[in-house]
């Protein structure tokens, strides 16, 4: 019988639709859900390969990461990226990939601190449905020392929904749902691709003039 939760459930298919993606190369990326009405969540299990499914993709972890019980199963090590979050806000849904297109826009970008977009339909999907709505996705420098990442880190953690990218390393998304948080994501990535390819075309058109 399978005893797994509700929230268990739901982030293992959050999981099985990023990975159809392709956006878990080399076991990289993790994602976590809140169970409701306690202060624990689960996140994926360290070093697993997140295209295959099994009994043991997430473990239950307190709100400081570390596990509510007895395991093999070693929590992800940017954990502490997710505490922050659930720590500051209301989300319940928390998932970070790493893509060609995340990590090349945060090394373009990365010296402005941010990366900002405009007049874009779907920003709707983050939430902005204003005609001149802006999304600006923070850009901070990738620390090695995990406490140093998540000091940085916190400092743009404010609402219950958001996005932050991480310099060459991955981008952070956040959302009161799991659909909410996957729709985040899936927008940003959107425009990510849009951005690149729209660079591209701009070089092309002036290496002709």
């Amino acid at each position: 019988m399978n005893t797994h939760t509700e929230e268990w459930l739901e982030l293992a298919d959050i999981k099985v639709e990023l990975a159809q993606r392709d956006w878990f190369m080399g076991t990289s990326g993790n994602l976590s859900i809140r169970e409701p009405k306690s202060p624990f969540f689960y996140i994926s299990a360290s070093g697993k390969d997140k295209r295959k499914q099994s009994d043991s993709d997430f473990l239950l972890v307190d709100l400081k990461g570390k596990p509510v019980e007895e395991t093999e199963l070693r929590p992800s090590a940017e954990t502490l990226l997710h505490t922050v979050i659930y720590g500051k806000t209301n989300a319940n849904c928390v998932l970070h990939v790493h893509t060609v297109e995340n990590n090349v826009i945060s090394e373009l970008y990365g010296d402005e601190g941010q990366v900002s977009f405009h007049n874009h339909e779907i920003i709707k999907a983050t939430g902005r449905w204003d005609e001149d709505s802006e999304l600006r996705i923070p850009i901070i420098y990738n620390h090695a020392d995990i406490q140093q990442l998540s000091d940085k880190f916190k400092q743009h953690v404010e609402e219950d929904s958001g996005a932050v990218l991480i310099r060459n390393h991955g981008i952070t998304v956040w959302g009161i749902s799991g659909l909410e948080a996957k729709r985040i994501l899936e927008a940003c990535e959107f425009l990510f691709q849009y951005q690149l390819l729209l660079n591209q075309q701009k070089a092309f058109a002036g290496s002709l003039r």
